[in-house]
């Protein structure tokens, strides 16, 4: 199996709903690491373009760059099941939206694997998408 990695980087503020308390709003410099695998390289010996990876990511994040995560979606409204812009929900949000990005771009056999989000030095949030069927 090869894995490719891009990471990216992006600030934003979030406050998150802890049981019934709202902490107060903060900041970070979110770190993300996408990670992309396959079996099999290209006639050209690649799994795939580093920068057609890193340009869809840098397109799902880009809404979030200086913004108040709480005010922009997915976490805008709490009728939806995941409101809360946690480092978990923001891992998985980026790795949904990356693999979509992505879907009829990768060649076959290739798929994003992860997203890992460091919102902090030490505090990090993995999120692996569901291996496909074989």
């Amino acid at each position: 199996m090869f894995e490719l990695t891009i990471r990216a980087e992006f600030c934003a503020a979030h406050a998150l709903t802890l049981g019934s308390t709202v902490e107060p709003l903060h900041g970070h410099n979110w770190r993300v690491k996408a990670v992309v695998e396959g079996r099999r390289l290209d006639a050209s010996g690649l799994l795939c373009d580093f920068h057609v990876v890193e340009k869809a990511l840098a397109g799902v994040i880009k809404p979030w760059n200086n913004a108040n995560l709480n005010e922009t979606p997915p976490f805008t409204t709490r009728a939806r099941a995941v409101h809360n812009p946690s480092a978990e929900n923001v891992a998985a949000h980026i790795a949904d939206e990356l693999s979509r990005a992505l879907s009829h771009t990768l060649p076959a056999g290739v798929r994003v694997a992860s997203v890992t989000v460091t919102e902090a030095p030490g505090c990090a949030a993995t999120y692996r998408l569901p291996a496909p069927p074989e």
